[in-house]
């Protein structure tokens, strides 16, 4: 591809411009098999020749090692970067638990600060509501690391719309992080619209539903051992073939507009709205190149009218995450 740079979106009515799109940096450091380092720092090098300048990361993704990596790949260009970055998913050994609590906000900010070796960070997301603590308590304990300066913007992830409406009436809310893409249209049910009419921005995870809709997967041996979709029902069995179907459709539609299957399931997602920036994750530059490459892929009404009749609401076979899972204030990670 040629080095157009990336357009810019603004996060809903927040004021936070960012780039069309943004690189899910979780890979890098977990889930999906073995990362090596260096072509992890060159896949946000390469992101950020292409303007492609919205990270996300989280203090949960290996642990806290994928913010020690982004915060080296930021040294020296700390300007150039809108940085995101989550809290309140909690690992401890076999057992995660969610902490909303306030004192623990702060001291979850603190550290994050320390891995990425900054002063502030532009947008901090509570990673999953903490159903044992009101979400005033926490959005308040957040708006306290506003007052500070350590933070520049909150937001929300996987939030349910009871808890958007109680969070907006504590302080102003930036984005949601939400699963969004051909196989899992879940927010566009009541999520979504709550989001918009405050102004709240929607930044999609696993825009490409974790790879598979590339079409590169083609079978479930496909996947390492360390690879978590191993263990996840939508790539398993009957649900597999049934989906394989459906990424079978994509391909078919991408190949006549002249793109890949995952440059049109990223352009459908971006044609959502102008208040719509997805994260593809990618540690490999070639792919963050393929993915950058999509902000062009132009689709018209009668494209879209076809994308929604060959995935429409539910169309996945199997459940998004292998454990039971609501989709409101969930504890899954993303």
């Amino acid at each position: 591809m040629t080095d157009h740079q990336v357009p810019t979106r603004e996060l809903g009515r927040s004021g936070l411009v960012v780039s069309m799109q943004g690189l899910g940096c979780m890979g890098m450091s977990q889930s999906y098999g073995e990362a090596d380092e260096a072509t992890s720092l060159a896949t946000i090098d390469r992101a950020l020749e292409l303007g492609v300048f919205f990270l996300d990361t989280a203090d949960t993704y290996g642990l806290g090692h994928n913010e020690e990596l982004v915060g080296r790949a930021l040294r020296g260009r700390r300007d150039r970067v809108v940085l995101a970055t989550k809290f309140s998913i909690v690992r401890e050994g076999d057992q995660t638990r969610i902490d909303g609590r306030p004192e623990y906000v702060h001291s979850a900010c603190d550290a994050s600060l320390r891995r990425l070796g900054v002063d502030y960070i532009d947008l901090y997301y509570q990673h999953r509501v903490d159903r044992t603590v009101p979400i005033e308590e926490t959005v308040g304990a957040m708006a306290e690391l506003v007052a500070a300066g350590k933070v520049r913007h909150l937001g929300l992830s996987e939030a349910s719309t009871s808890s958007i409406e109680r969070a907006v009436a504590v302080h102003p809310i930036a984005a949601l992080q939400s699963e969004w893409s051909l196989w899992t249209r879940d927010i566009e049910t009541e999520v979504l619209a709550t989001a918009r009419a405050h102004g709240i921005g929607i930044v999609p995870f696993s825009p490409l539903g974790r790879g598979f809709l590339t079409g590169a997967i083609t079978s479930p041996e496909d996947f390492g051992p360390d690879d978590f979709r191993r263990n996840n029902p939508r790539f398993q069995g009957e649900n597999f073939d049934r989906n394989l179907r459906l990424v079978g459709a994509v391909k078919e539609m991408a190949a006549e507009k002249g793109c890949t299957a995952g440059q049109l399931a990223l352009a459908w997602v971006m044609a959502q709205g102008p208040d719509v920036v997805p994260i593809p994750g990618t540690k490999r530059p070639a792919y963050l190149e393929e993915n950058a490459a999509a902000c062009w892929v132009t689709l018209s009404a009668d494209d879209l009218a076809r994308l929604d009749a060959v995935a429409p609401p539910g169309v996945a076979a199997g459940e998004r995450y292998p454990f039971a899972h609501t989709y409101g204030d969930s504890p899954a990670v993303s």
